[in-house]
């Protein structure tokens, strides 16, 4: 019987390097087959400081996720190493010491910059076009004996970094995409390996990103946040003496354009390579020509280190097919559709034009550009003739399978050796996995996953192609649930959420945006952006919520009370029975199948009915919000709204005028799953009615969705809950559109925006609003993972796991593995002669299984444990 520790972490970050938490709360993971092990006791050993003596805290405590640092607080830049053990209850093992992980804290007051201050090229800004990215360069001198070196550094705009000629660190798009007038991130990097003592330099190139470039809905205004390219940054070394010596941003550095003509978020990028500047951030480079720098506005109050992780490069794709379009033109196909960009290494003449446009469709034997809309999404090379070179883009991203190709030279075959697509997204860890015996839904759950990762870039993008790639926060919400199964987003999570709370509060509207970070931060536009709407402005409740379920973090849930309270209590308009108010702008059940394609809104269920059913969620929610951190009167206030006022409004608006028990205004799948998964229909005889009428239109519909953004989420645990499975089933497993299959089945390898964004002859959606990759409708995969692979958090946290698989679909074998804060979960069953389980538990965990048929939980602790039911037999 074996249990030890691994992957001590430091509140959401792993690893912890250059945090902002100075008391950071510390977790760790079990490993080991030990059966029904609990922690009893812990010692956490703190080891900082010149001394090297280690201060170990003994503590008796059950607790092994997110535990209170014991230690006085950390300084700033301050690193410590940390090593954990824990002790088992009577007559059970300790474990063993872990490994020490180490964890830093950034720079935290504006003094710890030493005087750096932003600058700008002393240049004149591209106020109204593309901005040429600009080249930082200054040399220095460092001592003798470094012990360490340190880069804290962000832009006005986004920044790659150089010292003595080598690339610092492998952040891309860096510092990412954030409220940049309430919370601008700044990175930290250990260079210690960069700076050499005695003679060295420092270069940075700044381009627009988010920052300052074409970016946005509807107008797709530039300078969102400015109009000028500048960087801050501050690097410091330390000998092994302890004495530090700080270089900065200041007016002594100089600056220069180079070979980066444009490169911007819509539009890609253009390179001259001819234009390079050979060692331009290496010492004994010339730069009597370069021009000065001057200061430029920056407030350093808004400075943060990052919550959520850096974006980098992750994956390598090669073109799987190389052929001619309809028109001659070359096109690459790799064979997944993916976010990033294109690395090329390729030699030709001087002056050799290569253009890459990237979409994701073909369409009529042609690259499929109609769905980028105005984005060009193009990017350029332009090559010098001296030699191979190997180019990527640095301040650009595309969504895309296909890439057209002209120009390329004669001299390079283009081959795999020649073209590399990568993969890039938030570096977040990967955690669910799921798998059956069906290859289709394996591939639609593999579709979701990238669909996932194509828009979880800094923030949760709509969609990462066309002119929009936005925080959309209705699609967010509907996911949430998925996305915390497959990935560990609680950093990711808890900055975009900061920044949701930063724009709610502006202007005491409390009302969020529909956009998080808004593309309206002067809040100019109010009245397009700002708009109550349910749903969308519901994701300040729901989604706290929804990773509270996921971490059992309180101290966030906390964070975000100020949000969900302001949004229910004052955000809201509402009518004299305190639903919403009549005549309000709503989103509704957003791409309904039956909408118009230029309608997207125009849903078969009302708009308010779903806003109003969605209040009476969100205030239950706000309600068990309350309850989790112990605020019993505020929890008693919205459970009687939402119990005596809330749910008779509804029934009195939406239900009884419609004849029985059961009856709705709109006979529709989203009216009925909401209103059943929502619990407003409130006596057995009213749900029975309603379960039975959900029944015959999804059977009167061929067992094809009928649901949209807000529907499609709740609709396979509104009939699960009320023994209609077998229902979901079919629907699940249907081609047909509307269906989540029809997609794969036209060869999709993301989920997509529409049901049919793709037409069954070929063709692309007629609509002007089409992608194939969004995740909103993906959402359905969080009931995969609880009903097909039986796995769910029984309680915040993970400590107690709720194992209850529903067979059904056909489907003979599931898997299903959970990293959670305690350890891998796994669960795996078949169906051959019987049905057969195994469960696997963490250490310091427990499961409560149900057993399919059966109404009775068995509770389990750790290790793994078997179960049958002899006779066994899937249902259709």
């Amino acid at each position: 019987m074996s249990v030890s520790l691994h992957q001590l972490s430091f509140e959401h970050h792993y690893p912890a390097f250059g945090i902002a938490e100075t008391t950071p709360r510390i977790s760790w993971k079990f490993c080991g087959d030990a059966v029904n092990w609990e922690q009893s006791a812990y010692d956490v050993e703190i080891t900082r400081g010149a001394d090297g003596v280690p201060n170990v805290f003994n503590i008796n405590s059950t607790d092994s996720i997110l535990i209170p640092w014991p230690d006085k607080p950390l300084g700033s830049a301050e690193s410590a190493s940390v090593r954990a053990r824990a002790h088992g209850k009577d007559g059970q093992p300790s474990t063993e010491w872990s490994d020490s992980y180490s964890v830093e804290t950034a720079l935290l007051t504006s003094d710890d910059w030493a005087g750096a201050i932003t600058i700008a090229a002393d240049r004149a800004t591209e106020v109204d076009g593309p901005k040429q990215p600009v080249l930082f360069r200054k040399t220095f001198s460092a001592g003798d004996n470094i012990a360490s070196a340190r880069l804290y550094i962000t832009a006005l705009g986004l920044y790659e970094a150089e010292i003595n000629g080598k690339r610092v660190g492998d952040h891309v798009l860096a510092p990412g995409y954030q409220a940049y007038n309430y919370r601008h991130v700044f990175d930290t990097y250990d260079v210690t390996d960069l700076v050499i003592s005695g003679d060295n330099a420092i270069g940075v190139t700044v381009g627009e990103g988010w920052y300052s470039g074409r970016f946005g809905f509807g107008a797709r205004k530039r300078n969102l946040y400015g109009d000028t390219l500048g960087l801050f940054a501050a690097l410091v070394t330390t000998d092994k003496d302890g004495k530090k010596q700080t270089v900065i941003s200041d007016a002594t550095w100089k600056a220069n354009t180079g070979p980066i003509i444009t490169s911007e978020i819509y539009d890609g990028e253009m390179y001259n390579a001819t234009l390079r500047q050979d060692g331009w951030s290496s010492t004994g480079f010339d730069d009597s020509t370069w021009i000065g720098t001057k200061i430029t506005n920056f407030s350093q109050g808004k400075l943060s280190p990052p919550d959520g992780s850096p974006i980098k490069r992750h994956e390598e794709i090669k073109p799987v097919n190389i052929f001619q379009s309809k028109s001659g033109l070359t096109v690459l196909d790799f064979g997944q559709n993916l976010v990033g960009w294109l690395r090329l290494t390729v030699d030709g003449p001087a002056g050799t034009i290569i253009t890459m446009v990237h979409t994701e469709v073909m369409e009529n034997g042609e690259v499929a550009t109609r769905p980028l809309r105005s984005a060009k999404a193009t990017d350029t090379l332009i090559l010098d003739g001296k030699g191979p070179i190997t180019w990527e883009p640095k301040f650009t991203y595309h969504g895309f399978r296909y890439v057209q190709v002209t120009g390329w030279p004669a001299e390079t075959p283009m081959t795999g050796d020649a073209i590399t697509a990568l993969v890039v997204h938030s570096d977040m860890e990967r955690t669910g996995y799921f798998e059956t015996s069906d290859q289709e839904l394996n591939q639609f759950h593999n579709n979701v996953i990238w669909s996932m990762k194509g828009n979880f870039l800094g923030v949760p993008t709509d969609c990462p192609q066309r002119d929009e790639r936005l925080g959309w926060t209705g699609d967010a919400h509907a996911f949430m649930p998925t996305a915390n199964y497959l990935y560990d987003a609680a950093g990711f999570w808890r900055g975009w959420l900061k920044d949701g709370w930063s724009e709610q509060s502006r202007g005491d509207y409390m009302v969020p945006p529909y956009v998080i970070p808004t593309d309206d931060p002067d809040d100019t536009d109010r009245g397009r952006v700002r708009q109550p709407t349910a749903v969308w402005g519901d994701v300040v409740v729901g989604n706290p919520w929804a990773l509270y379920q996921s971490t059992g973090d309180k101290v966030m849930l906390k964070e975000q009370l100020p949000g969900a309270k302001a949004w229910i209590d004052k955000g809201i308009p509402r009518n004299e029975h305190g639903l919403w108010k009549r005549g309000t702008f709503q989103f509704g059940d957003w791409l309904d199948p039956k909408a118009p394609a230029e309608d997207a809104g125009a849903a078969t269920t009302n708009s308010i009915l779903v806003a109003d059913a969605y209040l009476i969620q969100m205030t239950h929610f706000l309600s068990q919000i309350n309850t989790a951190l112990d605020d019993k009167d505020q929890a008693e206030i919205y459970r009687v709204q939402h119990d005596d006022v809330l749910i008779p409004a509804f029934q009195e608006a939406w239900i009884n005028p419609y004849g029985d028990a059961g009856g709705i205004a709109n006979v529709t799948q989203t009216a009925l799953a909401l209103s059943l998964r929502f619990g407003i229909y409130t006596t057995p005889e009213a749900k029975t009615a309603a379960s039975n009428t959900l029944r015959k239109i999804i059977e009167d519909n061929q067992f094809q969705v009928g649901t949209g953004f807000a529907g499609t989420q709740q609709l396979g645990f509104a009939l699960t809950e009320t023994g209609s499975t077998s229902h979901f089933y079919k629907m699940l497993m249907s081609t047909t559109v509307p269906s989540w299959l029809y997609s794969v089945s036209m060869g999709a390898t993301t989920t997509w925006e529409r049901w049919d964004s793709l037409m069954p002859d070929g063709t692309v959606n007629p609509g002007s609003m089409t992608s194939f990759n969004h995740y909103a409708f993906g959402s359905v995969a969080d009931w995969m993972h609880q009903k097909i692979g039986g796995l769910a958090p029984a309680e915040p946290g993970w400590k107690i796991v709720k194992v209850a698989p529903e067979p059904g679909g056909g489907i003979t074998t599931a898997k299903s593995a959970y990293l959670s804060a305690y350890g891998w979960v796994n669960v795996t069953w078949e169906v051959t002669d019987g049905f057969k389980m195994t469960v696997n538990v963490p250490p310091n965990a427990k499961a409560q299984v149900t057993l399919p048929g059966s109404t009775e939980m068995k509770e389990v602790g750790s290790g793994e444990s078997k179960f049958e039911i002899p006779g066994f037999v899937v249902p259709p």
